[in-house]
C-alpha cells in the first residue's frame, strides 16, 4: 500500500512539475522564481481581492447609511451587521493583515512582473473579484431563501413580496458580473494562448529544432504531430488551465462562504458531508487514472488521422496521376480505425466513471433530508432553516466535489499537459545542443573547405563518405555526380550544416552567403513577392527588381497572369515543377549569395533553359556546387566530385571526366 501511495505521489509531483513549467512563465519567469513563490502569489491575489472587496463594501455601507439609513437597515441589515461584527472583532485585523501581506508580496516580486506580466495578474484579479462577488450574492441568496420560505409558511404577504424584490435584485446584479467574468476569462485565455504559441514557435525555429524533431520515420520520435501540439494542445491547455484554476478559486470561495452557515445549522450534517466527499473523491480519482492514458492516445490518433488527410490534400495531383486512391483510402481508414478503437475504450471508461459520479451525486441529495429531518420534526429548526441547510449543503458539496465533477476534463487536461510539456522539453533540448568538439563550423567569407571529413547517416555505422578533402573557392564551380543513393544529397546536407561529419571539419560561409535549392523548391504560404524574396525581407526589393528577375528566368508569363505581386495562391499546385525551379533561381538571383548549392535544381527544365540559368549564375560570378546527371552540366563547372557509394570518391577537372564511363 505504501509503494502504491508513493508511486501515486511521485506521479502527481511529475504532473505538477510539468504544469508549472507550462503555466508559470506566463505569470512569473521560471529563471527568477520558484514554484512556491508562484503558488504564494496566487494565494496573495485572493488576499488582495478579498481585502479590496471588504474595504469597498465597508465604504459603500457607510455611504448608504449616511444617505438612506432606513433603506439600509430594512434591506441590508444582515450585511451591515456582518460588516460591523468583522471590524469590531479580530477578523478586521486579520483581513487587513492578509491584504497588506498580499500587496507586499506583489511589491517584492515587482521586477519579475515586467514584460506585461502585471497585466496577466490584473486580468486574473478582476476575474477572481467577480467570482467573489457572485459567491457573496449566492451566500446571501441562502438567507433570502430561508426568509422567503418562512414568509410563505407563515403567510406574511407583505414580507414575502419585499423579500422577493430583494431576490430579483440579486439576479439583476449577478447577471452582468457573471457575463463580465466570462468575457475576461476568454480574453485572458486568448492572451495566454497567443503568448504560449509565440514562445513555442520561436523555440521551434531555433537551432533547426523543426528539422531535428521531424524524422522520416514516425516511430523514431515521441514528439508526434508538432503542428497539433502548437495549435490544438496550446488552445486546450490555456482554456482548461483557466477553467480549473478559476473553478478551484470558485470552489474555495463557495466553501468558505457556506461552510460557516452549514456548521451553524448542523455540525452533524457538516461532518457527514466531509466523510462522504472524501470517500467518493478517492474512488473516482483511482478509477479516473485510466482515462489519462486513454485520452493521451486519443489525442495522438486524432492528430495522425488528420495529418493523413492533409497529406492526401497536399499530394492530390501525384495521387491522381498514379490513380492511387485505393491505397490512400486503406491508409486513411487504418488511421481512422485507430481513432475508433481507442474511442470505444474511452466510451467504456467514461460510462463507468459517469455512472459512479451520478450515483454519488444522487446519493448526496438524500443527506440533508436524512440528517435534518429529526431536528425539524422535533421543532428545533423551522422550515426556512431546513431549506437554508439544504442550499448550503448543495453549495459546499459542489465545492468539495469539484474534482469529481470534472474528472473527465481533468483526464484530458492531464494528457494535454504531458503532450505539450513533452514537446516543449524536446525543443529546449534541441536548442541547447552544441556541435561535437571535433567538428567546427567556422564562418568564412571566401571559400568552402572540407578537410578529412567522414560522414555517416544519423544512427548508422555505414559510411557515406570517408576522408573527404575538397575546397571550393570564390567563383569556382563543382559538379557532384554518382549513382543514385551514393550520398550526393547527404554531402550537400553536410555542406549546408544540417549534418556534421563524424571526423574532420568544415569551413563554410555564413548562412546568408550560402543558399540551397533542392530539386523540388520550397514554396511558402504567401504572396508571389514573398516567394521571390524568401528568406530575405520582402521590402528589400522593388517591384521593378522582382519583375526584372522573373523575366530573366523566363517567367514573364507569370507576370501577365499575376500582375499584382501581392496575390496569394496555392503556388505548389498552380505552378509546374519547371516553373517552381525557375522561380527558385529567381530567388537565388535576388538574394545574391556568394555560394549556391543546387541539388538537381534544373532536372525539370529543358536544356536551353538550363543553359540560360547557369549563364545567369556565371554572370553573377557565384561559386556553385551542383548535383546532377546531365552531361550538359559539365560545361558550366570547373571540377567534378564523383561519389561511388562505398565511401570512396575522386576529384578531377571537368576536362578529365566522361559521363559515358558512369
Amino acid at each position: 500500500m505504501t509503494q502504491i501511495d508513493t508511486g501515486a505521489q511521485n506521479e502527481l509531483n511529475v504532473q505538477l512539475g510539468k504544469l508549472r513549467r507550462l503555466a508559470q512563465p506566463f505569470f512569473l519567469p521560471l529563471e527568477q522564481s520558484n514554484g512556491w513563490q508562484f503558488i504564494w502569489l496566487l494565494i496573495s491575489l485572493v488576499f488582495c481581492v478579498g481585502g479590496l472587496v471588504l474595504f469597498s463594501l465597508t465604504g459603500i455601507i457607510q455611504i448608504l447609511e449616511n444617505v438612506q439609513p432606513v433603506l439600509t437597515q430594512k434591506y441590508f441589515g444582515g450585511v451591515v451587521g456582518t460588516i460591523a461584527q468583522i471590524w469590531e472583532s479580530w477578523l478586521g485585523w486579520l483581513f487587513s493583515g492578509l491584504f497588506l501581506t498580499g500587496t507586499a508580496s506583489f511589491f517584492s516580486l515587482r521586477q519579475q512582473l515586467r514584460s506585461k506580466r502585471w497585466l496577466h495578474w490584473l486580468f486574473l484579479g478582476i476575474i477572481v473579484l467577480m467570482l467573489l462577488a457572485v459567491n457573496g450574492i449566492n451566500a446571501g441568496i441562502g438567507f433570502i431563501a430561508r426568509d422567503l420560505t418562512n414568509a410563505l409558511v407563515e403567510k406574511q404577504q407583505e414580507g414575502f413580496y419585499r423579500i422577493l424584490g430583494i431576490y430579483a435584485c440579486c439576479f439583476i446584479i449577478a447577471l452582468p458580473i457573471r457575463v463580465s467574468q466570462i468575457f475576461f476569462t476568454y480574453k485572458l485565455g486568448i492572451i495566454w494562448r497567443e503568448w504560449l504559441s509565440r514562445s513555442l514557435i520561436s523555440d521551434y525555429m531555433k537551432n533547426k529544432a523543426y528539422y531535428i524533431l521531424n524524422p522520416n520515420d514516425e516511430q523514431e520520435t515521441d514528439v508526434d504531430n508538432p503542428d497539433q501540439r502548437i495549435t490544438d494542445d496550446t488552445r486546450a491547455f490555456t482554456g482548461q488551465s483557466l477553467t480549473f484554476t478559476l473553478g478551484i478559486f470558485d470552489a474555495l470561495l463557495t466553501f468558505s462562504l457556506n461552510i460557516l452557515i452549514l456548521w451553524s445549522i448542523s455540525t452533524t450534517l457538516t461532518w457527514s458531508l466531509f466523510g462522504y466527499a472524501a470517500f467518493a473523491t478517492s474512488i473516482l480519482l483511482v478509477a479516473g487514472k485510466n482515462l489519462v492514458r486513454i485520452d493521451y492516445d486519443q489525442l495522438r490518433y486524432e492528430a495522425d488521422f488528420r495529418y493523413g488527410l492533409v497529406h492526401v490534400r497536399d499530394n492530390a495531383e501525384s495521387i491522381a496521376f498514379y490513380s492511387g486512391e485505393e491505397p490512400e483510402k486503406i491508409e486513411s481508414q487504418r488511421r481512422l480505425g485507430s481513432v475508433v478503437k481507442n474511442f470505444n475504450l474511452l466510451i467504456i471508461w467514461r460510462v463507468i466513471i459517469d455512472v459512479m459520479r451520478r450515483s454519488i451525486n444522487y446519493a448526496g441529495n438524500f443527506f440533508p433530508y436524512l440528517i435534518m429531518a429529526v431536528p425539524y420534526f422535533t421543532g428545533e429548526i423551522d422550515y426556512g432553516r431546513f431549506i437554508q441547510a439544504s442550499f448550503a449543503f448543495s453549495m459546499v458539496e459542489g465545492s468539495l466535489f469539484f474534482v469529481v465533477n470534472q474528472i473527465e476534463e481533468l483526464a484530458k487536461f492531464t494528457a494535454g499537459i504531458s503532450r505539450l510539456e513533452g514537446f516543449q522539453s524536446k525543443v529546449e533540448q534541441v536548442i541547447k545542443l552544441k556541435p561535437k568538439v571535433n567538428n567546427k563550423n567556422i564562418s568564412h567569407q571566401d571559400s568552402i573547405l572540407i578537410r578529412n571529413a567522414d560522414l555517416y547517416p544519423p544512427g548508422s555505422n555505414v559510411p557515406i563518405i570517408t576522408d573527404l578533402n575538397v575546397s571550393i573557392e570564390k567563383s569556382e564551380r563543382l559538379l557532384v555526380v554518382g549513382p543514385s543513393g551514393c550520398g550526393k544529397t547527404s554531402l550537400l546536407r553536410m555542406i549546408c550544416g544540417l549534418w556534421t561529419p563524424a571526423n574532420g571539419f568544415i569551413e563554410r560561409p555564413e548562412t546568408g552567403d550560402l543558399l540551397f535549392i533542392p530539386q523540388k523548391p520550397y514554396m511558402l504560404l504567401g504572396s508571389l513577392r514573398e516567394q521571390l524574396c524568401y528568406p530575405t525581407e520582402e521590402n528589400k526589393f522593388s517591384d521593378e527588381q522582382l519583375r526584372s528577375v522573373l523575366n530573366e528566368v523566363n517567367l514573364s508569363t507569370l507576370i501577365d497572369r499575376y500582375p499584382d505581386l501581392d496575390v496569394k495562391q496555392d503556388w505548389p499546385r498552380i505552378l509546374s515543377l519547371g516553373e517552381q525551379q525557375r522561380l527558385a533561381f529567381g530567388r537565388l538571383l535576388l538574394n545574391a549569395p556568394r555560394f549556391a548549392v543546387l541539388d538537381e535544381a534544373t532536372s525539370a527544365l529543358d536544356v536551353k533553359t538550363e543553359e540560360r540559368l547557369y549563364k545567369l549564375l556565371e554572370k553573377r560570378d557565384l561559386a556553385v556546387i551542383s548535383v546532377g546527371h546531365r552531361p550538359t552540366l559539365i560545361e558550366f563547372h570547373s571540377s567534378v566530385l564523383e561519389l561511388r557509394g562505398d565511401g570512396s570518391w575522386r576529384l578531377m577537372p571537368t576536362t578529365s571526366y566522361d559521363f559515358k564511363q558512369t
